[in-house]
């Protein structure tokens, strides 16, 4: 099981699937932490602020859907990966889009996965499980570019 200390920022402009999301971390108990924007001008915005502030903390994961108002999540992998402050924290994108050009380009612009959301909730559950295991007890994470 994985350690439960990790901090995941979740963008998705879609209510249900941020609250299946939520459900499911919570039955796999690997997350301290899970917080909400809907678009990536507010994922922006978080960062910003979690450089400025220790009542928002740094995300150690970002799930990112690609199809956001706003600022979509192509836009916005764009934005964190260019960042010094922010590139070193994984972004996975969690989407419907199964099209050849979004895997490549999210890719291209520094995702470190891609994950199409499976249509059940248990599929869900069992994606969320898998990745957890990797990113929070067998991935080795650095927080030293993200503090203020």
């Amino acid at each position: 099981m994985a350690k439960k200390s990790a901090i995941i920022l979740m963008a998705d402009d879609d209510e249900d699937d941020c609250l299946l999301v939520g459900e499911a971390l919570k039955k796999n108990q690997m997350v301290k932490e899970l917080r909400f924007v809907s678009d990536g001008k507010e994922l922006m915005e978080y960062l910003h602020g979690c450089n400025n502030s220790t009542d928002t903390p740094c995300p150690d994961l970002i799930l990112l859907d690609l199809n956001m108002p706003m600022q979509n999540g192509r836009e916005t992998l764009r934005e964190i990966k260019a960042d010094l402050r922010f590139k070193s924290i994984p972004v996975v994108i969690l989407t419907t889009s199964k099209a050849e050009r979004d895997i490549k380009l999210c890719y291209g612009l520094g995702a470190n996965a891609y994950i199409i959301k499976p249509m059940s909730f248990e599929g869900l559950a069992e994606t969320l499980q898998c990745l957890g295991e990797f990113w929070f007890r067998f991935a080795t994470l650095s927080k030293s570019d993200r503090k203020p």
